[in-house]
């Protein structure tokens, strides 16, 4: 297995902090980003490896185990409960037969490599033909990996194939997935070993906004211009939704800043279908200008009539 050092792709010591860690990621991501890079297929593997890069140094347990464990950090619970479990056979050696399961996160190369690394070719364990032997079942390795869709694209239900490995793997996404959500497709992971079951497919959501609108969670919230004389004297606006049209009546005398609820005209809510958030408009009053002399006139009559 390849060595990646994540480190070096954010750019950063190992010594890095936090904060440090945060401002490399944005600045590559903001630079190798699909949106900015269309068609781009170095772009597009630079942007991947940022973000698994950045997925695993700035949670401080992922990193602790990278640190520790190096390409074989996802599988720092395995080595340690193998550790245990050979320990164990050592102090009962001769003891009652059977077969054991290990529910760890291995291939089959990953499998060699950690025995031989943390065991030898002629310990116990030494090698993928003992472990036959020994009759222990090990769950394949989880994939992992990323979909960028836009918001509009997680407003409707509906059917993505992704390729994993050279497979093609048909999925739903529901509506009203969030940004960051990770969702399991059980199976599609890695081959087991010795009979173990397959491993995991995790998949993260990266949604990108493409709209006009502000998400937050199921809510939508926009930002109207309304102009100077509809907001004194009343009228009708069409606001374009993301499923269609809506018309709102503007009172007479709106001021700047004024808020208006729209119920059930949100975002969907996840897995509940037929059900929306609300929308909330806020009306930004725009003041006209280059005014014609006539227009000016007319505004300094009406001063007079206010004063």
């Amino acid at each position: 297995m390849e060595f990646i050092d994540y480190y070096k792709i954010l750019g950063v010591s190992k010594n890095a902090s936090e904060a440090e860690i945060k401002k490399a990621y944005r600045k590559l991501a903001r630079k190798y980003h699909p949106d900015l890079n269309p068609g781009d297929k170095e772009a597009e593997r630079r942007f991947k490896e940022i973000n698994e890069a950045n997925e695993v140094l700035s949670n401080p347990e992922n990193r602790k185990k990278y640190d520790q464990y190096g390409k074989d950090w996802k599988h720092a619970e395995e080595f340690e409960k193998a550790k245990r479990q050979r320990q164990s056979q050592h102090a009962y050696a001769g003891g009652g037969g059977g077969q054991s399961y290990y529910s760890g996160g291995f291939g089959d190369g990953d499998f060699s490599d950690f025995f031989e690394q943390m065991f030898g070719g002629g310990g116990s364990f030494g090698g993928s033909h003992r472990s036959r032997r020994s009759g222990m079942q090990f769950k394949g390795q989880d994939y992992h990996a990323e979909l960028q869709l836009s918001l509009t694209d997680v407003f409707r239900t509906h059917k993505r194939t992704l390729e994993v490995n050279g497979k093609k793997i048909r999925i739903t996404i529901p509506a009203g997935v969030e940004n960051g959500q990770e969702i399991i497709i059980r199976g599609h992971g890695g081959p087991g070993m010795n009979g173990g079951p397959k491993g995991d497919l995790y998949i993260r959501f990266n949604i990108v906004n493409n709209t006009n609108f502000k998400r937050v969670k199921d809510d939508l919230y926009l930002d109207m211009d309304l102009d100077l004389y509809k907001a004194v004297l009343g009228g009708d606006v069409t606001i374009n939704l993301l499923d269609g049209k809506v018309k709102l009546k503007v009172k007479p005398e709106t001021q700047n800043g004024t808020k208006v609820k729209l119920k059930g005209k949100g975002f969907p809510k996840y897995k509940k279908e037929g059900q929306f958030g609300d929308l909330y408009v806020t009306y930004r009053i725009k003041i006209p200008t280059g005014l014609s002399k006539k227009e000016k006139e007319l505004f300094e009559q009406l001063a007079k009539l206010r004063a």
